[in-house]
């Protein structure tokens, strides 16, 4: 896929756990882990924007689009 996740980055700058961002952003850690692995579809903007505001960060912080790999 196209977009890149790079909430893992964020956690390591901000040295707080997956369980601890899950809650304080209020999504299970499945799904976190989920969006984290980059296995997920899509993402609400209420999701990103409380991710934004827990890890203090911007969402092109998290998310960024890679140019596909031609064989």
């Amino acid at each position: 896929m196209p977009i890149a996740v790079d909430i893992d980055v964020m956690l390591a700058k901000r040295k707080m756990s997956v369980g601890e961002l899950a809650d304080r952003v209020g999504i299970t850690p499945a799904n976190l882990a989920v969006l984290k692995n980059g296995r997920a579809k899509a993402v609400r903007f209420a999701t990103l924007a409380a991710l934004c505001e827990v890890l203090e960060c911007q969402p092109g912080d998290l998310l960024r689009w890679e140019a596909p790999v031609s064989p």
